[in-house]
């Protein structure tokens, strides 16, 4: 290949007169061997003869010239080509008609060079790609996370198996899916995102920033106003499958993965979340729905936090203790207390509806009780039966529904008929636990996808769907937290 500087390079007038040069040697030499053999008797022929020498020369070059530069690949080479292919697939990578599934595998190797190379060349061996890797260095060690994408006939001991032999240790393997082909950076910074626009996504943020992990936020101030002793230095605190971070709004957030430990990276990610959380400060998206009721009465349907307060401890005042004793499942005396953890972001997501005077009526909460979520309603007694429970239901468990959850679980008594017909008007599929009059339904979201239509259907209609298939309630024990 020839450079555009080379190809455009000037000619110098010492070459021009060194060709000059050639050329007149080239004439009197081809003179002066014209004249030595013109003079012989057989001369003239034996000049035709060189000239006929010289022309077929020059056209068999010509031909065997073009022959070997553009001549088409023979059967050989192709057969080569296929044999090169073949052999990277074997090296390396996974044929495009084979069959293959995605794992994520995390192991530590010792921090020396060719370490790292030891485990490709094992995973070339059993013809595993590797999509993506990461590195979390450690103080004797590194550990290295690697999505893969191996031919589903190969087992996951023998993945590693071969792993160990070639010098991993601590090895911990298990399948992934579509959602963790996203690269680690724009996965973070869509987590931050989500994260700025509202409180209530830290924790749901550091679940799906660290994998399977029990998240727990532990107030400083018990429901009772009494100091509970849980705090966590600025730096937080790190002790293998357990991290403890200082919760920006007071207490602590403890996130716990026995199955796997968690390295310093993760920790250093998790901890520049809550600092960004600590440092924009509260924060609700303020969206609002009006909807209206059968009657004509409208209603706006928003989120609601701390700065609500005042207005649902007067929707408590005007709430019978027949209500609240359904909502609260203890002394009604004590439901004003429950309101300040309910209501701040950190422990969820709640909905509130007021009417057109602005007074408020409803709450519905969507609270994470570690790696599960429960969802509470209350609605005041003279808006019952008009819908508004199944309304704010359906949009509670939508929420849940994006934000990754399985299932969620309502924990209420077996006479409370309202909330078990709104459950069930879900048309999900539920499993019931009853013990001693206290009834937890839970809905199963990930069993079949939810629709945009199951979840929010035409609203303010305050018809009620029935289901018809809901399973019986079973006699097991009730344990759950409750809200």
């Amino acid at each position: 290949m020839t450079s555009a500087k080379s190809a455009r390079r000037p000619h110098h007038w010492r070459r021009d007169l060194i060709e000059l040069a050639a050329l007149f040697t080239a004439v009197a030499v081809a003179d002066a061997i014209a004249n030595l053999i013109g003079h012989q008797p057989d001369g003239p022929y034996l000049l035709l003869a060189s000239a006929v020498a010289l022309v077929a020369t020059a056209a068999f070059h010509t031909w065997w010239a073009r022959k070997h530069s553009h001549a088409p690949p023979s059967a050989g080479g192709e057969a080569d080509t296929d044999t090169d292919a073949g052999a990277r697939t074997e090296a390396g990578g996974v044929s495009g008609a084979e069959e293959t599934v995605l794992w994520r595998m995390r192991t530590t190797v010792r921090d020396a060079p060719g370490s790292l190379a030891a485990l490709c060349v094992a995973l070339a061996r059993l013809r595993v790609d590797i999509l993506t890797l990461q590195t979390h260095p450690l103080a004797d060690g590194t550990v290295d996370e690697f999505l893969l994408r191996a031919p589903a006939a190969l087992q996951a001991q023998q993945l590693t198996g071969q792993i160990s032999a070639a010098g991993g240790s601590s090895t911990w393997i298990e399948r992934a899916d579509a959602h963790d082909l996203v690269d680690t950076p724009t996965r973070v910074l869509s987590l931050a995102t989500r994260t700025a626009l509202d409180a209530a996504e830290l924790p749901l943020a550091l679940r799906q920033l660290l994998g399977r992990c029990t998240i727990h936020s532990l107030p400083a101030v018990s429901v009772t106003g009494r100091p509970t002793g849980e705090s966590a230095p600025v730096e937080g605190v790190l002790e293998e499958t357990v991290m403890r971070l200082r919760d920006p709004s007071g207490g602590v957030i403890s996130v716990e993965r026995p199955y796997l430990p968690f390295t310093p990276t993760e920790f250093a990610r998790a901890r520049a979340l809550v600092e960004l959380d600590a440092r924009l400060g509260p924060r609700v998206p303020r969206s609002e729905d009006i909807l209206t009721l059968p009657e004509g009465n409208e209603i706006t349907v928003r989120r609601a936090d701390r700065g609500d307060l005042a207005a649902a401890r007067a929707m408590h005042d005007r709430c019978s203790q027949h209500t609240l004793g359904l909502r609260y499942h203890g002394p009604v005396g004590d439901a004003d207390r429950y309101l300040d953890h309910l209501l701040s972001p950190r422990f969820g997501r709640t909905l509130a509806v007021q009417t057109a005077s602005g007074k408020l009526v409803a709450l519905g909460h969507l609270l994470w009780d570690g790696d599960e979520t429960e969802v509470a309603l209350l609605v005041e007694d003279d808006w019952q039966r008009r819908g508004i429970g199944s309304e704010l239901l359906r949009r509670l468990v939508a929420l849940a529904d994006e934000a990754g959850c399985d299932s969620v679980y309502a924990v209420t008594q077996a006479r409370n008929t309202g909330m078990v017909a709104a459950m069930r008007a879900l048309e999900l599929p539920l499993d019931y636990q009853i013990e001693e009059g206290t009834l937890v339904i839970t809905a199963r979201l990930r069993s079949e996808r939810l629709t945009r239509e199951q979840l929010t259907s035409e609203p303010g209609t305050g018809e009620q769907r029935a289901s018809g298939q809901a399973a019986p309630p079973t006699a097991a024990p009730a344990e759950r937290t409750r809200h």
